[in-house]
């Protein structure tokens, strides 16, 4: 590294090729299908686009090729796949180092006597593409929540020696009934106890009927509702079961790094604070345990995917402020390769991009050191990216 604080993307995504191989051979969602007159197959990944995805498999089967704008999912381009790519879109943005993870659903749908291997498979994957960019690129391991608790506890014990490895990716599912399920716990104190960082992020939103006919069933409103509103209350909600479940109180080494700046977590936590406070349920166990502003200030890291500089203030505040530390727990991210722009070129800036970065110099200064934090020092840190492993096998 040189003197100049680097640049660190915490939130990026990639789909290797196996894991591809797998969405394709499936006949639900998640899938991967291919229709005719388009250039890249589409990944449906969103209960509310399974009838837009049987409308065009139907005239698929017709030979009739659908409109583009009516395909369910997204373009399955290089950018999902491609460590070329990959580099590309960093050199493009100016970003220095990546912690790469799978994307969602990640292995939450395999069956459980195949998730341990996949699971081995993809985390391997990921090394050797960190083993071939040393220094720029760092993942976050995917783990098999639906095998067997042996298989599973054993491979958090392997990707913690994995050299490139600083965390896991979790959906809020767990092993099927959430974060705060006791069955799941073992996981995270497993984790906790090998200092690997969860990073939490959402996938099931809110039921599809809440969107109501024209945001859910006839996708009249595109992914803005499930993914603007139902992704932020699904971390919210993980968040909040898990403080309520005593689960902080019990694993004080457990650490959480949230996907989309906490979703609706900065702005709630007043609301959880008063709530357990004035519940008759919860009052006496209140006054002993830590509060939800105790674990933000504590367990819990935020990226900085939040498009602008309102909501990055609002974190930063929630996270303790800047003058208490909360800056020191806030680390940038793009979400790529989500977002991409749909008017200009894909190989040159993304909009989405620049929204988090202009977030984060308007609400710190540009170019000031409380922006280079978030920029980049702070996932040096917190993730010890500093520590460019040199083994080779």
């Amino acid at each position: 590294m040189t003197s100049k604080t680097p640049v660190v993307d915490v939130h990026t995504h990639m789909y290797p090729p196996e894991y591809i191989q797998i969405l394709e051979s499936r006949d639900a969602i998640p899938i991967v299908r291919a229709f005719p007159g388009t250039a890249d197959p589409r990944i449906v990944l969103l209960s509310t686009e399974m009838a837009p995805l049987k409308e065009a498999e139907a005239a698929a089967a017709r030979g009739e090729p659908p409109a583009t704008s009516s395909l369910p999912g997204r373009p399955l381009t290089s950018h999902y796949n491609s460590v070329a790519q990959k580099i590309h879109f960093m050199d493009t943005h100016g970003i220095d180092v990546s912690v790469l993870s799978l994307a969602n659903p990640w292995l939450d749908f395999v069956d459980k006597d195949q998730a341990g291997s996949l699971a081995a498979s993809v985390n391997s994957g990921f090394a050797a593409m960190c083993r071939a960019h040393p220094g720029r690129l760092y993942f976050f391991a995917a783990l098999p929540v639906t095998a067997p608790a042996d298989v599973l506890l054993q491979t958090i014990a392997d990707v913690a020696r994995l050299p490139f490895c600083r965390g896991v990716i979790l959906g809020t599912g767990g092993l099927g009934r959430g974060l705060d399920d006791p069955a799941m716990e073992p996981v995270l104190a497993a984790l906790a106890d090998v200092g690997l960082t969860i990073f939490l992020h959402p996938h099931y939103g809110l039921p599809g009927e809440v969107w109501g006919p024209r945001g859910g069933t006839t996708g009249e409103y595109g992914h803005v509702l499930p993914l603007a509103l139902g992704f932020p209350m699904e971390t919210t909600i993980a968040v909040t079961r898990l403080f309520l479940a005593g689960v902080f109180d019990r694993l004080p080494k457990l650490r959480l790094l949230l996907a989309h700046s906490g979703g609706t977590l900065p702005f709630l936590a007043g609301r959880i604070d008063s709530c357990v406070r004035h519940d008759a349920h919860l009052w006496k166990a209140a006054k002993t345990r830590r509060s939800i502003w105790d674990v933000l200030h504590e367990q819990v890291y935020l990226d900085a995917v939040v498009y602008s500089d309102v909501g990055l203030q609002a974190a930063i505040a929630a996270s303790g402020g800047v003058k208490t530390g909360g800056l020191d727990r806030l680390m940038f991210g793009t979400d790529h390769p989500f977002f991409p722009p749909l008017e200009s070129d894909e190989q040159g800036e993304w909009e989405s991009v620049s929204m988090n970065a202009d977030a984060v110099s308007t609400a710190l200064g540009d170019g000031s050191p409380e922006a280079a934090a978030v920029m980049g020092g702070n996932a040096v840190r917190i993730l010890r990216l500093y520590e460019v492993p040199t083994d080779k096998a």
